[in-house]
């Protein structure tokens, strides 16, 4: 039996590992899907998600460790999703993106799970720290 952040842990694995290859993140003027694989820095920054939430699960002994990292996937998502914003609110007109896919919100979930995973990890450690003081 797992603890609950493992599931948000995977969850949100899930949400930047595989959603991304079905989601588009937007489509063009001309209705052609615009997937994150199209751009190497939302490569890059899915894949360091990805990363970053695999070593979290890896890591359930070190709590602390894996309560860092959900915090360094949070700002990871934070930038891709301002990296987002940014790109439709610069295209000039109808030009560059015609319509928001769903894959452009992904990091807003991804940072819902990460938030979720981060409060079981603090209230284990806490729990912890409390029997700690009992003995």
């Amino acid at each position: 039996m797992y603890r609950i952040q493992t599931y948000y842990l995977i969850g949100s694995l899930i949400v930047t590992a595989v959603l991304p290859f079905l989601f588009p993140l937007w489509k063009d003027a001309n209705g052609k899907s615009f997937y994150f694989m199209m751009d190497l820095t939302y490569v890059a920054l899915f894949g360091l998600s990805n990363t970053l939430s695999l070593l979290s699960i890896i890591s359930h002994k070190k709590r602390q460790q894996q309560f860092v990292m959900g915090r360094l996937n949070i700002i990871l998502n934070l930038i891709l999703l301002g990296l987002f914003v940014y790109r439709t609110l610069t295209a000039s007109g109808e030009t560059a993106i015609s319509e928001k896919g769903v894959g452009m919100f992904l990091p807003i979930f991804s940072i819902v799970l990460l938030v979720l995973a981060n409060k079981a990890i603090k209230k284990d450690e806490d729990l912890v720290k409390s029997v700690d003081r009992l003995r």
